[in-house]
C-alpha cells in the first residue's frame, strides 16, 4: 500500500518520509519540485501542485494513503482524483487555529478550516493533526541573534506551548501506519508552556550567550512583518499573539499522551538547531 506525502521538501515531510521507507513502506514523494527533494534511495518522487489539478492524477495513481499540506485551491479536485484512484484514508496536517472563535473570517486558520471542512464532507476516511506553534517557527529570529542584536517583539510574553517537528512526524507516522489515530481530530502541542522571552533565554543557554529582548508597539511589529508577508496574516499573528499575552497555553495531545512517549523539549530542539543562531550558517 503506497503512501503519498506531500510537502515532502518540507520538515514534517521528509522526516516522515524517512520514517515511512526506514519501516519498509511504500512511500512516494511528491512536492512542486521534485527535483528538489532528497529522499532515500528506492523513494519514487513525483510532481505535485496542490493548486494544479493537472498535477494530481500522476502522483496519485496506485495510492491508498496520502499526508497532505492544507492548500484550499483545489482541494475539490484533488479529493474527486483521490477517490477515483482508490485513496482510502488522509492525514491532514492542520492548523490548532481552526478552533479559535472566528476562524472561518482568519488569514491563517481560514486555510487549514477550508480544507478540513473540504475533507470532512468526503468519503474519504480523514485524520485532522492540528499542531500548534513549531518549535521551528524561532528560526525567524535567526537573523537579528546571530547578528548580536535585540529580538523585537510586541508581546514578548506571549504564551505558546511549541511542538518540535520531530514530534509531529512521530505522529503522523503513526496514523498512517496504525489505527489508534485513524478518524480523530487531534490538537498537537509540545509538553509545556513558553512565552517568547523564556524561549529566548533557552535559546541563549543553547548557543551560550545572553539574547536581549525589546519590547516594541504593534504599529511597529505591523510595519516590519509587513516586510515579508501579507497584512491579513500579520494582523492574524498579531492578535494570535496578543490573545496569549494573559497566561500560560493549553497543553493538549503530545506524543506522551498519543504514543506513550516523551515529547522533544524546546530545549532539546534549541540544542539541535543552535549553529542556525550563531551566525555559523549565514
Amino acid at each position: 500500500m503506497t503512501t503519498l506525502v506531500t510537502g515532502a521538501r518540507g520538515k514534517v515531510g521528509r522526516a516522515l518520509v524517512a520514517r515511512l521507507h526506514s519501516a519498509g513502506h511504500a512511500v512516494r514523494a511528491a512536492s512542486s519540485h521534485p527535483a528538489r527533494l532528497t529522499v532515500p534511495a528506492g523513494v519514487e518522487t513525483r510532481e505535485l501542485v496542490l493548486d494544479r489539478p493537472g498535477t494530481f492524477a500522476a502522483a496519485l495513481d496506485g495510492v491508498r494513503q496520502v499526508f497532505l499540506y492544507p492548500e484550499p485551491a483545489g482541494i475539490h479536485e484533488l479529493i474527486d482524483t483521490a477517490g477515483a484512484a482508490g485513496v482510502e484514508h488522509v492525514v491532514l496536517l492542520s492548523s490548532s487555529s481552526v478552533l479559535a472563535p472566528g476562524a472561518e473570517d482568519d488569514a491563517l486558520a481560514g486555510h487549514s478550516l477550508k480544507v478540513e471542512r473540504a475533507l470532512a464532507a468526503s468519503p474519504l476516511t480523514c485524520t485532522f493533526l492540528r499542531p500548534d506553534a513549531f518549535a521551528s517557527n524561532s528560526f525567524g529570529w535567526a537573523y537579528p541573534i546571530g547578528r548580536g542584536l535585540p529580538v523585537q517583539l510586541a508581546f514578548p510574553d506571549a504564551h505558546i506551548a511549541p511542538i518540535h517537528p520531530e514530534d509531529i512526524a512521530d505522529i503522523a507516522f503513526e496514523a498512517l501506519t496504525g489505527d489508534s489515530l485513524t478518524g480523530r481530530r487531534l490538537t498537537l502541542t509540545g509538553s509545556e508552556s513558553l512565552t517568547f522571552r523564556r524561549q529566548l533565554a533557552i535559546l541563549g543557554d543553547a548557543i551560550g550567550r545572553g539574547i536581549p529582548v525589546e519590547r516594541i508597539s504593534r504599529a511597529e511589529a505591523e510595519r516590519q512583518m509587513g516586510a515579508h508577508m501579507p497584512a491579513p496574516m500579520v494582523a492574524s499573528l498579531l492578535d494570535l499573539w496578543e490573545a496569549a499575552d494573559h497566561g500560560p497555553a493549553a497543553v493538549a495531545d503530545t506524543t506522551e499522551t498519543l504514543l506513550g512517549r516523551p515529547a522533544r523539549s524546546y530545549a532539546q530542539w534549541a540544542r539541535e538547531n543552535a549553529a542556525a543562531f550563531t551566525g555559523a550558517s549565514s
